[in-house]
């Protein structure tokens, strides 16, 4: 009985300090709102004096751009963020902010671009250059540029996005621009190249931009350092991968997860491994597929390895189940048949898919007659022969 009740006493005293903690945490948290409430109304009184008057341009451009890019690191901040900008954009418009202005409106394009809203980020980006040309502003203008190109990839437009690369190029020559001002240009040039499987140019662009940002302290030199093992790992030189990672610059990323995820895709890579390549894929999901294009390229190389397994699957047999197969494989049933159907379309190999037995008929490669394809040349050359002369007969009728 007494045991009963200090029971009942014990679970009363953490129910109320239960209650207590959540009235104290509610309390914080409508007080912590309070006080923002308040601090904004402030800045809405003073925003003029503040703003205009007292702080200097220079330090008011720095002040908010700083602001700003404390967004970049709140998860799903990107609405708010635009809606941000729009404000200050229009506030630096009616103060004659010019540099301001064009600053963030450089930024806004960014977010466009970064939310797949190509229409607007084109829109505002013509208008920028259009301005940025005019008033001879280089910095901005190589970034804008920078911009554009990365637009035109998003869209598709590979044509388009290597020549707005071009003028970004030309600006070391051109101009007194630092090699540093034009190193963002370095990976997206990488990429562009990657993009036509031109990988050995690619990986010279990256590990010219690594250099540079890892001397510089900047943030993008990891990204660019995941780019290089990923042009190692699409020349099939997975090897190369473990080697890379000793060099001095390199040597203090190699415990991040975002390099250990491109060390164990080059291992699957080696290995000739799906299997593994899918554990990969499934452990480090964010460090590989929140860069579109390393998820891009590793969904290629994840094609051909694919397709490299079905291909040693089925050489020994004439006729196999395609369940064997999808078995042996580790896949679906229906994804193994759509490949296999592809890969024979793409004359990969020769075979026929049976599905009423579910079976594929595996055919050995014939070679082709080069007889008939002579004797078609010869053909053509003859009837060009044919019309010449008739041409000449007309001419002295």
């Amino acid at each position: 009985m007494m045991a009963s009740r200090r029971l009942r006493l014990q679970s009363s005293s953490a129910a109320w300090a239960s209650n207590t903690d959540s009235s104290v945490i509610c309390q914080l948290l409508r007080d912590q709102e309070t006080a923002l409430l308040k601090l904004g109304e402030i800045y809405h009184d003073q925003q003029s004096t503040f703003m205009s008057q007292t702080t200097a341009k220079a330090k008011t451009t720095k002040l908010i751009r700083t602001l700003l890019s404390f967004f970049a690191h709140i998860p799903e901040s990107l609405p708010v963020q635009k809606q941000t900008l729009l404000a200050n954009i229009e506030w630096a418009q009616s103060h004659k902010r010019v540099f301001l202005k064009r600053s963030l409106e450089t930024r806004l394009v960014g977010l466009y671009l970064d939310g797949q809203e190509y229409r607007k980020a084109l829109g505002l980006a013509d208008g920028l250059l259009a301005e940025l040309k005019r008033l001879d502003d280089e910095m901005i203008l190589t970034e804008v540029h920078l911009l554009e190109s990365k637009i035109y990839r998003g869209i598709g437009n590979m044509a388009k996005a290597k020549l707005k690369m071009r003028p970004i190029g030309s600006f070391d020559v051109c101009t007194n621009s630092s090699k540093f001002d034009l190193l963002p240009a370095q990976p997206a040039s990488g990429i562009l190249h990657a993009e036509d499987t031109d990988y050995t140019t690619a990986y010279s662009y990256f590990y010219e931009a690594f250099e540079g940002m890892s001397a510089h302290g900047e943030s993008g030199a990891l990204g660019a350092l995941k780019y290089m093992l990923l042009c190692k790992i699409m020349l099939n030189l997975p090897e190369d991968v473990t080697s890379l990672l000793t060099i001095k610059l390199a040597a203090k990323y190699a415990q991040l997860r975002d390099v250990e995820s491109m060390r164990a895709v080059a291992r699957a890579h080696q290995d000739r491994n799906l299997a593994d390549f899918e554990k990969a894929l499934r452990e480090y999901w964010n460090e590989l597929s929140s860069d579109p294009t390393i998820r891009s390229h590793l969904a290629a190389l994840y094609d051909t390895l694919l397709q490299q397994n079905l291909l040693r699957i089925i050489e020994p047999y004439e006729v196999v189940e395609i369940a064997h197969v999808a078995e042996v494989v580790g896949q679906d049933l229906q994804a193994v048949e759509v490949k296999l159907s592809q890969m024979i379309l793409d004359k990969v190999f020769s075979g026929v898919l049976d599905q009423g037995r579910g079976c594929l008929l595996v055919f050995d490669r014939q070679e082709e007659d080069e007889i008939y394809t002579s004797g078609i040349e010869t053909l053509e050359e003859v009837g060009k022969v044919v019309q010449s002369l008739y041409a000449k007969t007309v001419k002295i009728a």
